[in-house]
């Protein structure tokens, strides 16, 4: 239930930490004379995928009480850390998530490595799989993957519970990459003390995934930390890369995807970088963290 929000310490928050932001600590460069201090009001719209006008609104102290998902993208916009995206979420009349099994709020450090990745398909996932941001070059390669909900945020339980998603890696290769899954999980279940969070999601993977079943009763684990991925992209074909995890921090992780200096993947990224975000057809996300 939402509480009652502090329409007016939700805008001079806001306003206060939109200030102390410059364009390098997003990741954006800075171009032209600023007449005021920080980021300006738009370039935190456009991180957090919202209206300027309604974010104007917000710092006026006179819009309408964003959501609670409208508030973790405002938080990651604005390189909040776990305290003041807390602080933010009390504001905006929502309950701060418990400390335990939450892992959805971008640890400031990754972040700030993502932001200097341009030419690398670079995300931060959570220790179960979970995409919590991306850059424009992972968009291109893997599709948008941090607005699901449930336990299909987590991209092991859509490997095991959706053909579409597995289209994303040739056949050849499911093998390995369900054991590597299940192997991953089953470490990030033990670590996290098998809290509900990790718990929930393996007894929801058990019910749907006779396969997954079978390879978690083999008991494997190992820790995700490099691999040689193998995508099938409808624009530019097959994208050989290495998978390494470069940083961890609270739970989450840095992945990055390179190609082999010289390989036919330096090109095919490239041409990614230039065609950008574009919708290819109506292809499935390739999920492949």
């Amino acid at each position: 239930m939402l509480e009652r929000v502090d329409h007016g310490e939700l805008g001079h928050f806001l306003r206060s930490r939109r200030a102390v932001l410059q364009p390098a600590d997003v990741g954006l460069p800075a171009v032209g004379r600023r007449r005021t201090p920080g980021l300006r009001r738009f370039e935190v719209a456009q991180l957090a995928g919202m209206s300027p006008d309604y974010l104007a609104r917000l710092e006026q102290g006179r819009g309408a009480a964003p959501s609670a998902a409208l508030v973790a993208a405002l938080a990651r916009a604005l390189r909040l850390d776990r305290d003041e995206r807390d602080h933010l979420l009390r504001l905006a009349g929502h309950p701060a998530p418990p400390v335990a099994g939450r892992a959805d709020h971008v640890d400031r450090a990754l972040l700030r490595l993502l932001d200097d990745l341009a030419t690398l398909p670079a995300l931060v996932a959570s220790d179960l799989n979970v995409v919590l941001a991306q850059n424009a070059l992972a968009d291109a390669l893997l599709g948008e993957q941090t607005g699901l909900r449930g336990h299909a945020r987590s991209c092991t339980y859509h490997w095991f519970t959706d053909p579409a998603f597995r289209a994303g890696l040739p056949v050849e290769d499911h093998e390995a990459e369900s054991r590597a899954q299940v192997g991953d999980l089953r470490a990030a279940v033990a670590a996290r003390g098998r809290d509900r969070c990790a718990t929930g999601l393996v007894r929801a993977l058990r019910a749907a995934s006779p396969e997954f079943r079978r390879r978690w009763a083999e008991h494997d684990v190992a820790v995700r930390r490099s691999a040689r991925k193998r995508i099938l992209h409808p624009a530019v074909g097959l994208v050989e890369l290495d998978f390494d995890v470069l940083a961890t921090g609270e739970g989450q992780r840095l992945v990055v995807y390179s190609p082999a200096p010289g390989s036919e993947a330096v090109g095919k990224l490239e041409l990614l970088g230039v065609l950008g975000r574009e919708r290819f057809g109506t292809a499935a996300p390739r999920r492949t963290s």
